[in-house]
């Protein structure tokens, strides 16, 4: 199940075609207890954007952090993506959100799980506007896993903050999720 987790966040890599060069990076101040992992920059390529025209590779940050229970396994992850946008382009983050909720969906349903995702609605991160979805995942009817993604874009960059968790201790962490959420410096 911590595979499946961690796979996930994979998926928030929509947004990036390469990881040539790293742009600056958001400040985040991840909360007490969690514990930042180092992201290796060919992480951040997605296959399925080898398809996507570029005159030249994306340039992306990502940050992530985990949260393990007493003995030490992950429960919650959260991820920051960064995408610098190509001048002129514009984002479609309700198109790049249905995608990634669809390959979330793909993904649960080839490891034997069920998922359902909620409407994408308006919602912030930070201070900029945002679309949000959150997908709950569930094995023989049992809630197991939920996932949201939130999208943002603002002049040149392009956000996806995504975090996934065990069912019971992503519940337990909503505030503080929000006050993340909050308190990025985008």
């Amino acid at each position: 199940m911590i595979r499946t987790i961690r796979s996930l966040l994979l998926l928030t890599g929509l947004f990036a075609a390469a990881a040539a060069a790293q742009p600056q990076l958001a400040e985040i101040t991840w909360p007490d207890g969690w514990q930042v992992q180092a992201l290796e920059p060919e992480t951040a390529l997605e296959p399925a954007l080898e398809t996507v025209p570029s005159e030249a590779p994306a340039k992306v940050s990502r940050q992530r952090a985990v949260k393990n229970d007493e003995n030490g396994d992950t429960i919650l992850v959260m991820e920051l993506t960064m995408t610098q946008v190509e001048a002129g382009h514009v984002v479609n983050l309700q198109g790049v959100l249905l995608e990634m909720r669809k390959s979330i969906q793909k993904d649960f349903f080839q490891g034997g799980y069920q998922s359902v995702c909620n409407k994408i609605h308006p919602a912030t991160l930070s201070r900029l506007a945002a679309l949000e979805t959150t997908c709950t995942i569930t094995q023989n009817g049992r809630h197991v896993l939920s996932q949201t993604l939130v999208a943002a874009v603002e002049a040149d960059k392009a956000y996806v903050f995504s975090y996934a968790g065990q069912a019971d201790a992503y519940a337990a962490s909503q505030k503080e999720i929000q006050a993340l959420r909050e308190s990025l410096k985008l």
